[in-house]
């Protein structure tokens, strides 16, 4: 008799697990299907999350990656944008930010990158060409100086806050991890934390490129970031799927293991 009880608990703790996973699953594949999608090139596509909020997904060549889709933000108010991140190329840049000045009647005035990779300010020559103001984290700005790469005009150290005609968007530096200068932003309006590359998607298996990673500092800066944004309700990683705080939790394990 005990032997069948105990039987039946664990096939019924068998089937909770199984309706939890299968619940979650379906949780992270309607973070991304859900949203709207719009097509505007050949290898950049937008995911619209809100009235104000856009993901830009481009694909372009990564020197020993080969081609790699990349994430971004645009967050707008009225015909304004701010601009998180650049597409690789000018090229794309060019066509993303006139793409929002045609369609959304939105023009970007200020533009913020994650860090100093090229999948984060590659673009940013054609920003400045175009007269667009660009702030970063003043470790951001002196790498880019070191590597050749296009500068930032004005930087910031712990924090930055921006106001997009009374919305608030906010930029925090809280430790090295994917970069030693990798930030996170922050739209508190829309609980939405753009967390860069220093997070990675639900599906990752690895912590990829670390050319330039902080590994000892990367885990306890995750550990910051998760305690500040404990009521995130979307987060977005450098590349790969959108999700929510389990983006956080998974790249915590991944860190761990």
């Amino acid at each position: 008799m005990k032997k069948i009880v105990l039987s039946n608990l664990v096939i019924a703790v068998i089937t909770v697990v199984i309706v939890i996973t299968i619940s979650i699953l379906l949780q992270l594949s309607a973070q991304t299907s859900d949203y709207k999608k719009i097509k505007i090139s050949d290898d950049i596509e937008l995911i619209q999350l809100s009235e104000k909020t856009y993901v830009h997904v481009s694909i372009s060549e990564i020197a020993g990656f080969g081609k790699v889709s990349s994430n971004g933000l645009i967050f707008i108010n009225g015909d304004e944008a701010f601009l998180f991140d650049t597409p690789v190329t000018n090229k794309q840049t060019e066509t993303l930010v006139k793409w929002i000045f045609d369609s959304l009647s939105a023009t970007v005035s200020t533009f913020v990158p994650n860090h100093w990779h090229d999948d984060c300010l590659g673009g940013l020559e054609y920003l400045h060409s175009v007269g667009i103001e660009s702030y970063a984290n003043q470790i951001t700005i002196d790498l880019a100086k070191e590597n050749g790469m296009p500068v930032p005009l004005h930087g910031f150290t712990d924090s930055l806050r921006l106001d997009l005609r009374g919305d608030i968007v906010e930029c925090y530096f809280f430790g090295g991890g994917h970069s030693a200068d990798n930030i996170v932003v922050w739209i508190p309006l829309e609980k939405i934390l753009f967390a860069g590359c220093m997070v990675k998607d639900i599906h990752s298996k690895g912590l990829g490129n670390l050319s330039d990673a902080k590994l000892e500092e990367w885990y306890p800066t995750i550990q910051k970031v998760m305690a500040k944004f404990h009521d995130a309700k979307i987060v977005i990683p450098g590349h790969g799927q959108i999700g929510g705080k389990e983006l956080l939790e998974h790249t915590s394990k991944l860190l761990k293991e």
